[in-house]
């Protein structure tokens, strides 16, 4: 599971993250080249965030 967001959401696609797959995710920033095209999935900002499976 891979959840892109940005500042303001990140509690929340932790929050998400821990319920569906039952287990801590990793937390990693977005680089440049990715945040150029990447939008939150809870809102239309840049993702500053990728929330993932290790």
């Amino acid at each position: 599971m891979k959840i892109y967001c940005c500042k303001e959401h990140v509690e929340l696609a932790m929050d998400i993250f821990v319920d569906e797959e039952e287990t801590f995710p990793a937390l990693h920033t977005v680089d440049n080249l990715k945040q150029l095209s990447t939008h939150c999935e809870y809102c239309r900002n840049e993702a500053a965030y990728l929330v993932e499976n290790v």
